[in-house]
């Protein structure tokens, strides 16, 4: 199991989060699920994959996809 970062394991417990995902598409839950989990590990992408359970390649392409589309990707600190 991947360490989590302190500040991503404080996030609201599920019973909270689904009502506001409700009428998203996965598309958009993913999207923002990859963005702030790598802001949360303060731009590091390595780290932001492991968490997530991706391939250091496929958050890779998912970043390059998403700032082809316009998005502003959390920088590496």
């Amino acid at each position: 199991m991947p360490e989590i970062p302190p500040s991503v394991s404080q996030t609201p417990s599920p019973h909270e989060i689904i009502p506001m995902l409700i009428g998203s598409t996965v598309e958009a839950i993913e999207r923002e699920l990859v963005l702030q989990t790598l802001a949360r590990c303060h731009g590091n992408r390595t780290h932001a994959a492991r968490v997530l359970g991706l391939s250091v390649r496929t958050m890779r392409n998912k970043i390059r996809q998403y700032g082809s589309d316009g998005t502003d990707i959390p920088a590496q600190n």
